[in-house]
């Protein structure tokens, strides 16, 4: 047995202290290719240390939390493994966010720290005076204390720390496309145990990662930390272009890459897609938004290796797998609960529905969140609990079971039109909406109706060159819908808004909607 297959059966290892291993075992193969540069473990597991060693210095203690808010670079990656060395809860911010939202999501981890670049630190200059943490700039930028003047000295090392399991590995705020974002906190265990699992994936030292997707992202840290765990290299591409993406993964033989839905539409849009090399995938990973079944087939068809959706939350809760290579028949689904996970659906009044029947997907599973990070109220709320007393996670989402036991999605639960008492599901009407050869994307929502409670409404994506006008492609997909379902309105927009991981942001369209109707009722602008 190596040291490798024993390490994999360990009840419990810090996942810096298996980069500390590769350093030794094979420090001079790449870790992080990211531009240019090529960072070995070696170096990696060096710049690490002296990033631990500073925290020490500045008096961070164990479990409190740092922030970063940046673009994906390898001085990210040494902030967030040198917090992880150092005990510290790592809390990674979306960029995206306003600096409104920053401002509360660095105040409510109580970070003293925030890592940030020249670009995050412009959107904050007008609310500079309501952020109590000092602010380092991992690009060296001017007006902050720069990275290289911050780090210990080179060649130093941390006191060694015992990181016990259930300390917080991460604090990762919600996208607050609903609302407020919340810190949801991620264990070590938790982390490590997903570690684990991954190695069935086919991580391991010969695993070469391209990675695409934020860092501050859940959905890119499942692959990201699998990879450096087990000695592998990860290709990061700070900002995703499909050309590009195309010749990194040729150029450097991927194995693995996890991808959003939006981010797999437009690859296999590339009109030069079949023309890379891609034999070298292993894997293909999605997850965080709804997959259509028609890109999955294609994604099979014509990308090597094999393709697997996962559905599931940041919180955690419980998980569900399609492997799409294997289950052709069944890819409008997102597949079964995955081994030991605990997947079941209620009611409005918290009972379990009978099978084939809809209700709100909740799940128990070992990799649950600890809680929203100082929100008990919060964490309350998104809990359910068996009449055993089992916890379970409430995903906001509504689905059924087939008789064979896989999962179709249907809808948020706050994204569900009730029409005339009836519910409407605007995943429906959008799989109708996109049918239509001249769609290229929709999304529907339900608007207030005098007459119906709420009403769907349309927003649709054309491609290029279509020529029909709004009431021809209403009264084509009404045609095709029950009446219930039956829009009342259509809109062709450019482009859907989406979060940086393609959530559809569908309150920026009600509130587009709103204030065009708003608009139209009040042409002289008079409220």
């Amino acid at each position: 047995m190596t040291w490798l297959d024993a390490l994999v059966n360990e009840p419990f290892v810090c996942i810096t202290d298996t980069l500390r291993r590769f350093s030794t075992e094979r420090g001079n193969h790449a870790a992080l290719i990211c531009g240019d540069q090529i960072i070995t473990y070696a170096e990696l597991d060096a710049k690490v240390d002296r990033f631990a060693a500073a925290l020490q210095r500045d008096g961070l203690e164990p479990c409190e939390a740092i922030a970063l808010c940046a673009a994906a670079s390898v001085e990210y990656v040494v902030a967030f493994l040198g917090g992880l060395r150092a005990g510290a809860a790592v809390a990674p911010l979306a960029p995206s966010s306003s600096a409104a939202s920053l401002v509360g999501m660095i105040g409510n981890s109580g970070a003293r720290l925030l890592f940030l670049d020249v670009e995050v630190k412009r959107l904050l200059e007008p609310v500079t005076n309501q952020i109590g943490a000092a602010a380092i700039a991992l690009d060296d930028h001017a007006g902050s204390i720069a990275l290289t003047d911050w780090l210990a000295p080179s060649g130093a090392t941390p006191t060694p720390l015992a990181i016990d399991p259930t300390w917080p590995f991460n604090i990762i705020y919600s996208s607050g496309t609903t609302g407020t974002p919340k810190g949801i906190v991620q264990s070590h265990g938790m982390r490590w145990a997903y570690a684990q699992r991954s190695i069935e994936r086919g991580y391991g030292p010969h695993a070469t990662t391209l990675i695409s997707t934020p860092l501050y992202s859940n959905t890119t840290l499942v692959s990201f930390m699998p990879t450096l765990t087990f000695g592998g290299t990860v290709i990061l591409m700070p900002k995703f272009d499909t050309t590009r993406y195309l010749l990194l993964a040729q150029q450097y033989r991927a194995t693995h890459t996890m991808l959003v839905p939006i981010q797999y539409q437009r690859l296999m849009a590339h009109p030069e897609f079949d023309r890379y090399d891609l034999s070298s995938f292993q894997a293909k990973f999605c997850t965080s938004a709804p997959f259509a079944a028609s890109v999955k087939a294609d994604v099979v068809r014509r990308w090597p290796g094999k393709l697997t959706e996962y559905y599931g939350m940041t919180e955690g809760g419980g998980s569900c797998q399609l492997d799409a290579h294997a289950f052709p028949d069944k890819l409008h689904t997102v597949g079964k609960p995955v081994e030991g996970h605990d997947i079941r659906l209620i009611d409005e009044l918290g009972n379990e529905v009978a099978q084939g029947e809809v209700g709100e997907i909740v799940g128990n599973s070992p990799a649950m969140m600890t809680g929203y990070y100082r929100q008990p109220e919060k964490t309350a709320e998104a809990e359910w609990y068996d009449l055993s007393g089992k916890r379970f996670i409430r995903t906001g989402d509504m689905g059924r079971f087939d008789e064979d036991g896989f999962l179709t999605l249907l809808d948020r639960k706050k994204d569900m039109i009730i029409s005339g008492g009836f519910n409407v599901y605007p995943s429906d009407l959008e799989a109708e909406l996109r049918a239509h050869p001249d769609v290229a994307d929709a999304a529907v929502i339900g608007t207030p109706s005098e007459q119906w409670g709420e009403t769907p409404v349309a927003f649709v994506v054309c491609r290029p060159q279509a020529t029909f006008d709004e009431n021809a492609l209403l009264a084509w997909v009404n045609a095709r819908l029950g009446k219930i379902q039956r829009l009342s309105a259509l809109r062709f927009i450019e482009a859907l808004p989406r979060s940086p991981i393609g959530k559809v942001l569908k309150r920026e369209l009600r509130e587009q909607f709103q204030s065009a109707s708003h608009d139209a009722k009040n042409p002289s602008g008079m409220s």
